[in-house]
């Protein structure tokens, strides 16, 4: 994993549900049949780079009822185990009509939408509610809580924004960045703005368990983000890896921004962020390069924790963890 200094251009990663149950229709007499809840299922992740896996933050419920049960005693006798007289072999399904008037309104709004560099901060998005985080999911099958939808965060420098990357607005500004000799030694993108598109490209065609962000400080674009999955990357491989551990990394872009506290303000900001959008995240996951001292000391900072010393392909890497638990306290 890429990790540029904060105070030098920073590379961090940073780390962090379920439907509602369908109701019954009215008219059927009968009661469902005891076993799972009918609302809950696995969400398609990958582990490592290969191939796809179980969410391990959700579960399938796969309950037998006693009909169920009779089913198989009456094929094991040569009985019919279907009955077409008997109404409880069938149930309608509908959704509560608050939840259909739900997903109508927001499927009028584009997925991926977030403020432009130059919006108002008071028309920013206000913060989510457990019923609109119900509905980014249900339209979204967003792996992340719909980073997109975070709004904004109030820190001591500012008001800041995480804005996914628009590859024709933003390339050209994280290019530049990325050439900067300071960013390259960790980030290794310098070069033309090709190596860094493809790079941007490929979290942006993925499942989206990577999502790549411009920080916005005050309405002025400052840094590059990248809010990750952790548990469904090839990092889990070489940690104890939770469920729906969340992982950033972050580089802070322009010279004059580097140096003055920023990379753990805005650090502390974003983990704050991803702890309160993402209930199923209990810890916060940094990987900086052992090297980057100043980096690490920005996370240490922002409340991190150093935790071990990890042997990556790339690097030998810092492993920070900010828990939930501690949220308040540092």
């Amino acid at each position: 994993m890429p990790s540029a200094d904060p105070s030098a251009p920073t590379a961090t990663p940073v780390s962090a549900g379920a439907a509602f149950p369908a109701e019954p229709d009215a008219d059927v007499g009968s009661e469902p049949a005891a076993g799972g809840d009918p609302g809950r299922g696995s969400a398609p992740g990958t582990a490592g780079d290969g191939g796809r896996s179980t969410d391990p933050g959700a579960g399938s419920a796969d309950g037998r009822s006693g009909e169920d049960t009779r089913a198989d005693e009456d094929t094991e006798t040569g009985e019919s185990a279907e009955d077409p007289e008997d109404p409880e072999d069938t149930m309608d399904l509908r959704l509560p009509g608050e939840l259909l008037a739900l997903i109508a309104e927001e499927t009028t709004e584009p997925r991926g939408s977030g403020p432009s560099f130059d919006q108002d901060p008071a028309s920013s998005p206000a913060p989510l509610t457990a019923t609109s985080r119900f509905g980014s999911r249900m339209l979204y099958d967003d792996l992340l809580d719909g980073v997109a939808e975070w709004g904004p965060a109030g820190t001591p420098a500012g008001l800041f924004h995480l804005v996914p990357v628009r590859v024709e607005r933003d390339l050209p500004l994280i290019s530049r960045w990325m050439n900067d000799p300071a960013a390259a030694e960790f980030w290794q993108l310098s070069g033309p703005p090709s190596v860094t598109e493809d790079h941007v490209r490929a979290q942006l065609a993925g499942d989206g368990r990577s999502v790549p962000c411009v920080g916005v400080l005050d309405g002025t674009p400052m840094s590059y983000w990248e809010i990750y999955r952790a548990d469904l990357d090839p990092l889990a491989r070489h940690y104890p890896v939770r469920p729906h551990d969340t992982g950033v990394h972050l580089l802070v872009g322009a010279v004059a921004d580097r140096g003055r506290g920023l990379g753990g303000t805005l650090l502390r900001a974003v983990a704050d962020l991803v702890l309160a959008r993402r209930p199923f995240c209990a810890r916060v996951i940094a990987e900086p390069d052992i090297r980057n001292t100043p980096s690490i000391a920005a996370f240490l900072t922002a409340g991190f924790r150093f935790s071990a010393e990890v042997d990556l392909p790339t690097k030998r890497a810092a492993l920070m963890v900010r828990d939930r638990s501690v949220r308040h306290l540092l």
